[in-house]
């Protein structure tokens, strides 16, 4: 038996020391004192167990010198300068089997200006580990981060709270007699010792008679000093105020004392400033109750100054040098309406967009001077037109409480057990609301009742922090350990010093740094804690991996490099930097409160690197980078600018992010982007590899690159976006044609192909569980190729998901992109917390009470944003998306002000809608607050395919923008609350690029609606060298083109989306005498090269250019018009989500010689009717889902009304019907025929006819019946024959929503409703002949809410 022990006792050792690095054999106990001069060198072979506090001035371990860091009971502080660990050289504190279980503070000292030399490569105040050496610190394993599981209200703890509040009509000085061992109040009153000097002898006997060791809680109340006589003013400085002597004439004054205990006084007290002033007196108390918890009483006594805004001023406008709002102007031009002094000043335009959101550059906004924009100074030469309010003082108005908080201490509710959290660590609550800085920091206390997953924190949440899944949605606010054993700490002084960051932070940020140089021996780290980590200075951060290479297996490290649980908190640049590393684990790690980008990835050639359950939060803008940097910074930072450049912050910089990614192949898992002054994830693409990392790819490689793995993440409380995957940064120096910094952000795009090969098939990215709520803009903007997202959430966003593609047109090879199973919640019964700017808090649209709002209460929310396409939409839920009056919000939208193209190939089929209301499933905007004007050409070219009608209830419809005719076919169906039409068709785009001139604006004319051209602006800016109008356009039709210029010299149409075979038609405007040849050719996006594959000849006849072919083509000019007439067509096949054919871009290119002098080319007048086309339907309209089989209480009633006469030679007959959800109503006598409908249910109650001689004669019976009818009644209304189109019958069309003073006409169709309000689908139509209105009305009728 005895041998047997010996065995196993010999048999565990070894494991134990290997285990434990303090046990290791051989290590000599070290204790080098403290000495801020004492340089240590441990090498050759020396191995040291550091055992007790110490101080050095640096440590350089060597040539196999190993440092351990002995466990003990004792807490040990190290500080240095630095730490070296070089070739061979070791330092371990703890082990992967044994980790440091005492407390360990290795605290890095120095200021940036004390002179010491700086390290070539580590720089100062670091932990460095070098070529060949070793760091592993592994402290205690404890909980990283979870999730509250249970909702924590702002002020709920486990506590009572009192408050009292008095204003006006309440003079005198108030006292609170208080119960110390509770804090409950005992006894309140009121002293008018203004009015009465009896009051002032009441007041002395009331205290006198309170007994000692109560709390008095005292303050005066507008004012209480006219009669206050000596006996008060004695009983009071008994108790200890000092203050009570000289109160004066409505002086603010507050007291409170434990009546016999001169200590405990606290009093406060300030001179009345006059009417226009605030002033204010405070004191606050802390007092133990006898259970040992404390409470705070806190007195206040003020005068309040409140402020109004001004009415909103337009004095000046863009036009001349720029826009002019001066203070000193206005106050001339409307005097008495502005104060002299304002607080402060609000600029906007007169859609409502605040100043700093327009992109202009504000030359200066001051509440002194007032506002200016100076056109020289925009980048697109105009200023936008401003108006500006300032904010004024009011008369002051008396305001005193008592506010008495109890126990302050609160529950939080954990989902995961608080593994190793103790009493005294630090935990952060993440926001759940739209600010970050609603993020909360408390203490752990103990807490013996607490269940297992249950902790006690000292304090009481200021705002909501939800713990619950919301409205479908995961909300639970994060909660992440910030306290480890194992603390690494940077020095810090405490202001601001010696620093070009002091422009813009007061705090010290010259912190300490670990930094790993490429080719170390080995670095595992976890169970740390960074606390002031990282330098404003390049390459200075809290973790930072610097031209590593492979750091995994195939690098040769086993076990492979990783860094997890680590607290990195109130850092000064960045949380952990991957440079030119790849295959680094990042796990369980915790940062919060940095400056910069968080969890950083530099340059582009980073690769295979796994973020694995982190979190970040309270992510604020740093100096470094461009894309560091906010709007200030960007404008102040023009280092590395070429002369004359001005910032324009919103594109250049402004980009600050929780994880920043250079390259898509790495691997993001269970991460949480909790709060960023900008973005939660932002994948970001170098062109070329910069920097260090110079020549490590091929251009563009990263843009091809298929994304690694992005799995149940999540983002919330971010400025901009929950997630961008777009732009890429500048990598070229700044020159005379582009004066923006190195680094600065610009455009780039995202297709990815199997091995970053665009020759390859493409791959998808996948975006898997990906969660994003509460984001001020975007849930996320994805642009690029195939972007696929599956089973996501987002909710209470601005925008909740925009897929854009990538734009760059011809050389992108068209879009896959698509989001399925997925969950869209515009506004969910996470309602955040009033905040005093009521700039973003107003009513709901689906739960009228009061909620935090994106960015302004009137701003359009959307659930998904159609930009350009093609995208797919399946199988998606959109839930409580409610429009207002005087707010757009929509589950489907489009992007705003938009300038560019819109796909017909963007599909939705499979959409739930959960309380919606049918009229906000869809909206395509009009002119007012955030749509501008309506104007651009993109706003006009809006579709979409509802492909089994589940949005329109018409399976395999198009919803196109209502006034757009070049779409539309005679049995379009209008939706009057979308402003959109129900159509069918073959739909497909062509591109019509121009040069000589660029600047000019397009009309195109479908034949068959020749008074409804479509004008069009061009995509690109006025300034380019040349322009591309992007119109969709109804295959196998006619258009005609015009100009409001000359005829552009050279054109070249695209043909897009077009299959083989299909065509159109096309007469271009030309001046007379214009010679032309034109071409067909082929384009190749990858090589960029041109073949010309045919020629157009010249034709006498013009019906020979139907039959060209793809050799030769035949064109007609036609010398009436001026018209040159050709067709074009798609001659090969094309892949389904190419925007091309497989063989290239199909194109017609024309140059045209024109004579000098030409007026412009508009052939309108001439083409038509010349060339009017009677419309037709190719393609029939598909039917309505009857309503029994739609799973939803509303939906659509379709209507359509025609009245008309037709004539035969002489013969001359009229008609008029109202259809009803296909029954057909016909009109039998001359007159005119109500129709009438309940508004709840859409079935018809009766049909009824007023002759003409009733309106001529007895108009009164049908005002009397119109009258009778029930409110909510839908009343259709057609005319026959020759309408009495005067009289007081008239009237009952104003009754029913008609616009007064309208004129009438022989044909009338009118939809009408009777009700007090209007909706927006009432509608007029009149004609000498033919009046039609074919549209549908949401059924049940509902009114919307006013904003």
């Amino acid at each position: 038996m005895k041998t047997c022990a010996v065995f196993l006792a010999a048999f565990l050792c070894p494991s134990v020391q290997a285990a434990c690095p303090d046990k290791e054999l051989g290590l000599r106990p070290w204790m080098p004192g403290h000495s801020e001069h004492h340089r240590v060198t441990i090498g050759y072979g020396q191995k040291v167990l550091l055992t007790t506090s110490a101080t050095v001035h640096s440590i350089e371990i060597l040539h196999g010198g190993k440092l351990v860091i002995a466990d003990t009971n004792r807490p040990i502080l190290l500080r240095t300068k630095h730490i070296l660990i070089g070739n061979k050289g070791e330092l371990h504190i703890g082990g992967s089997d044994c980790p440091y279980r005492g407390n360990l503070t290795i605290s890095l000292f120095g200021r940036l200006d004390d002179g010491d030399e700086e390290h070539g490569y580590f720089g100062r105040k670091y932990i460095g580990v070098g070529t060949g050496g070793k760091l592993e610190i592994h402290g205690e394993k404890k909980l990283s981060w979870t999730f509250l599981n249970k909702t924590l209200y702002p002020g709920e703890s486990n506590q009572n709270k009192y408050l009292f509040q008095r204003s006006w009509g309440n003079r005198g000085i108030i006292i609170h007699v208080i119960q110390p061992d509770t804090g409950e109040v005992l006894h309140v009153s009121r002293f008018d010792t203004y009015r009465s000097q009896n009051e002032s002898r009441r007041l002395a006997d009331y205290v006198d008679g309170v007994e000692a060791g109560l709390i008095l809680a005292m303050m005066v109340n507008d004012e209480g000093s006219n009669n206050l006589e000596d006996t008060a003013k004695k009983s009071l400085s008994k108790l200890g105020s000092v203050h009570i002597n000289r109160l004066g004439f409505r002086h603010p004054w507050t007291f409170i004392v434990k009546k016999g205990d001169s200590s405990s006084v606290v009093e406060d007290h300030t001179a009345y400033q006059g009417t226009k002033a605030s002033s204010k007196a405070q004191s606050f108390g802390v007092f133990q109750s006898s259970s040992g918890d404390h409470f705070t009483v806190t007195t206040s006594s003020q005068w309040v100054q409140e402020a109004d805004w001004s009415d909103w001023f337009d004095r000046d406008d863009e036009r001349g040098s720029g826009d002019w709002e001066k203070l000193s102007d206005l106050q001339k031009a409307y005097p008495d309406r502005i104060c002299s002094s304002p607080l402060d000043i609000q600029a906007e335009t007169h859609d409502g967009i605040p100043s700093t959101q327009t992109g202009d550059v504000i030359y200066r906004k001051d509440k002194d001077y007032g506002f200016v924009c100076l056109n020289k100074e925009q980048t697109h030469g105009l200023c936008h037109n401003y108006r500006v309010r300032f904010l004024c003082r009011k008369l002051v108005r008396p305001q005193a409480y008592i506010s008495i908080m109890l126990v302050n201490n609160s529950i939080l509710e954990l989902a995961d057990q608080p593994m190793g959290w103790r009493s005294g660590d630090r935990v952060v609550v993440a926001s759940t609301d739209f600010s970050m800085h609603q993020a909360e920091e408390f203490t752990v206390l103990p807490c013996p009742t607490c269940t297992t997953n249950q902790v006690k924190v000292k304090g009481q949440a200021r705002f909501i922090h939800m713990g619950q899944e919301v409205d479908g949605v995961d909300m639970r606010a994060e909660v992440g350990l910030l306290t480890r054993n194992v603390l690494l700490h940077g020095e810090t002084e405490p202001g601001c010093y010696g620093h070009e960051a002091c422009k813009f932070f007061t705090f010290d940020t010259f912190g300490g740094h670990l930094k790993v140089e490429r080719g170390f021996g080995a670095v595992h780290i976890s169970g740390v804690e960074l606390q002031h980590m990282g330098q404003q200075t390049m390459g200075h951060y809290p973790v930072h991996f610097h031209m590593n290479g492979d750091v995994d297996e195939k690098g040769g490290y086993s076990p492979p490099t990783s860094i997890s649980d680590l607290s990195i908190h109130h850092s000064f640049s960045r949380c952990v930097t991957i440079h030119g590393t790849n295959g680094l684990l990042v796990k369980d790690v915790v940062g919060y409160d940095t400056l910069g980008h968080c969890f950083f990835t530099e340059d582009g050639p980073e690769e295979r690197n796994t973020f694995d359950h982190c979190l970040g939060l309270m992510v604020r803008a740093g100096t470094l980078l461009p894309s560091d940097r906010d709007t200030i910074m960007c404008r102040s930072i023009t280092d590395g600018a070429y002369p004359g450049y001005v910032a324009n912050p919103r594109q250049d910089c402004s980009a600050t992010s929780t994880f920043w990614i250079a390259n898509p192949n790495n691997n993001l898992i269970d991460c949480a982007a909790a709060g960023s002054e900008e973005t939660g994830f932002w994948f970001i693409f170098h062109h070329v590899p910069t920097g260090p990392s110079e020549g490590l790819y091929s251009p563009g490689r990263t843009e091809h690159t298929p994304m690694g793995r992005f799995s149940n993440n999540r983002a919330h409380s971010n400025y901009r976006a929950g997630m961008i995957l777009d732009n890429g940064v500048k990598t070229t120096q700044a020159n005379n044609k582009d004066k923006r910094p190195f680094l600065s952000l610009v455009g780039a795009r995202y297709g990815p192909h199997q091995d970053a090969d665009p020759l390859k098939p493409r791959v998808p990215a996948l975006i898997q569980h990906f969660v994003a709520y509460k984001n001020q803009d975007h849930g996320a903007w994805l642009r690029g190729g195939d972007v696929w997202l599956d089973d996501c959430q987002f909710a209470d966003n601005a925008v909740g998901l925009t897929l854009a593609s990538g734009g760059t047109f011809p050389d992108d090879d068209g879009s896959h992109q698509q989001v399925k199973n997925s969950l869209f919640v515009g506004e969910s019964d996470n309602r955040g917390t009033p905040l005093p700017d009521k700039r973003i808090w107003g009513p709901g649209g689906s739960d009228p009470s009061s909620r935090t709002l994106p960015r302004a209460p009137n701003f359009p929310v959307r659930g998904v944003q159609i930009y350009d396409g093609p995208i797919n939409v399946q199988n998606c839920t959109f839930r409580k998306y409610t429009a207002l009056d005087g707010r757009h919000t929509s589950a489907f939208g489009f992007r705003l002000n938009n300038s560019w193209q819109s796909c017909p190939n963007n599909n939705v089929t499979e959409i739930t809608f959960d309380h919606v209301p049918i009229t906000s499933r869809v909206f395509f905007g009009e002119p007012g607050p955030w749509f501008s004007k309506m104007q651009m050409d993109g706003d006009k070219t809006t579709i979409f395919h509802d492909v089994d009608g589940s949005v329109s209830e018409y399976p395999g419809a198009f919803l196109v923008k209502e006034d757009n005719w070049l779409l539309r076919n005679p049995d379009c169906i209008d939706v009057p609350d979308w402003k959109a039409a129900i159509c069918s068709g073959h739909y497909a785009q062509i591109y019509i690029q121009t040069r000589n001139p660029a600047s000019l604006n397009m009309h195109m004319v479908k034949d068959e609606y020749p008074d409804r051209p479509l004008t069009l602006e061009g995509a690109l800016g006025k300034k380019k060298h040349y322009q591309q109008f992007q119109p969709v356009v109804m295959l196998a039709r006619g258009y005609t083109v015009h100009w409001d210029q000359v005829a552009p010299a050279e054109l070249t149409i695209w043909i897009i989306n077009f299959n083989r075979n299909d065509w159109i038609s096309l007469g271009l405007c030309y001046p007379h005498g214009t010679n032309f040849t034109i071409i067909s050719d082929l384009h190749n996006r990858l090589t960029k090269q041109t073949r010309k594959t045919g020629v157009f000849m010249r034709t006498t006849q013009r019906d020979k250019v139907q039959h060209s072919q793809l050799a030769r083509g035949y064109y007609y000019w036609e010398e009436e018009t001026s018209l040159l007439f050709l067709k074009v067509k798609a001659h090969h096949d094309r892949d389904q989500f190419a925007f091309c054919s497989v063989k290239g871009c199909e194109r017609v290119k024309i140059t045209a010689v024109i004579p000098a002098g030409s007026p412009p080319s508009n052939c309108l007048p001439q083409a038509y009717p010349r060339h009017a086309e009677l419309p037709v339907v190719d393609v029939p309209m598909p039917r309505k889902i009857p309503s029994i089989r739609m799973n939803s209480p509303e939906h659509f009633l379709e209507v359509r009304l025609e009245s008309y006469n037709t004539r035969f030679f002489h013969i001359k007959e009229d008609f008029a019907f109202t259809e009803v959800n296909g029954r057909k109503l016909y009109q039998s006598e001359d007159g005119v025929q109500l129709t009438v409908i309940s508004g709840n249910d859409g079935k018809i109650f009766e049909t009824k006819v007023f002759r003409n001689f009733i309106l001529q004669g007895i108009p009164a019976q049908l005002e009397s019946y119109v009258s009778g009818l029930r409110d909510g009644t839908i009343v259709l209304i057609t005319s026959k024959g020759r309408l009495i189109t005067r009289g007081s019958w008239t009237r009952v069309l104003e009754s029913l929503g008609a616009n007064r003073n309208i004129k009438l006409r022989d044909k009338l169709v009118f939809v009408g409703f009777k009700a007090p309000f209007r909706p927006d689908w009432v509608s007029l139509e009149v004609s000498s002949d033919r009046a039609k209105i074919h549209q549908v009305l949401p059924i049940p009728v509902v009114q919307k809410k006013k904003l």
